[in-house]
């Protein structure tokens, strides 16, 4: 993720007005973590595909979408659900996920006490940790520590309210410390796990969204082998 939001910020203005140099940007800041948050809902095997179709509906639909990063991230992440929602529908059941998660490895969140003890596990045990939650749980701590969203983008993403987020994302993070002092062994103990998971990423303050020119329109649509 681009450390800076206002250049994500930009990049999307940017991409919007036809840019591709600035989509492949917004791609690479983004498409690690929601690549995560894809194999929460519908594992390893099919996360790939369902990535694929969801920035080919990013890139369509980017002219209508108007704010800021923290915004984008939200809308980006509704769009890959609503995907996998859609998959998940046509399968039939929610797997386990697991398997190599290494894209999430050199893309360190903000630092939080939640996403420092995630990254101190194999980042694809800590992915296997959380699909052991329940749906909501697993959905809430995937889009607050690894996504980045705050509880407001992530409950628009979940049609939820922020309190049942945080709750969520609060016993999310409650459970996994117990999982991960029982990762860990017995001789650390979960008493050793629940400092570092207990808390879920501080509420970033809102900033002001900035307003896509309407009416536009790309010459063509991306596609991954423009990325």
């Amino acid at each position: 993720m681009l450390g800076d939001d206002a250049e994500l910020t930009a990049a999307v203005l940017a991409a919007q007005d036809g840019d591709e140099d600035a989509f492949r940007t917004v791609y690479r800041a983004v498409q690690p973590r929601l690549l995560g948050y894809i194999r929460t809902l519908v594992g390893e095997a099919d996360a790939e595909d369902v990535a694929s179709e969801s920035w080919l509906q990013i890139a369509r639909d980017l002219g209508s979408f108007s704010g800021d990063a923290d915004r984008f991230r939200g809308w980006a992440s509704r769009i890959a659900r609503n995907r996998s929602l859609d998959h998940i529908r046509m399968r039939g059941r929610r797997p386990a996920i697991g398997g190599d998660e290494s894209e999430l490895a050199g893309e360190p969140a903000e630092s939080d006490t939640a996403g420092e003890a995630l990254e101190s596990l194999a980042t694809g045990r800590a992915m296997s940790l959380i699909a052991q939650l329940p749906q909501d749980q697993a959905e809430a701590v995937v889009l607050r520590v690894v996504v980045g969203l705050d509880a407001k983008s992530a409950a628009r993403t979940l049609g939820k309210r922020p309190g049942a987020v945080r709750t969520a994302a609060h016993r999310g993070l409650k459970r996994l410390a117990e999982l991960v002092g029982a990762d860990r062994g017995p001789e650390e103990g979960i008493s050793a796990a629940a400092p570092e998971l207990g808390a879920v990423p501080q509420q970033r303050p809102g900033r002001q969204g900035a307003v896509a020119p309407a009416g536009v329109t790309h010459s063509r649509p991306w596609t991954q082998k423009d990325m």
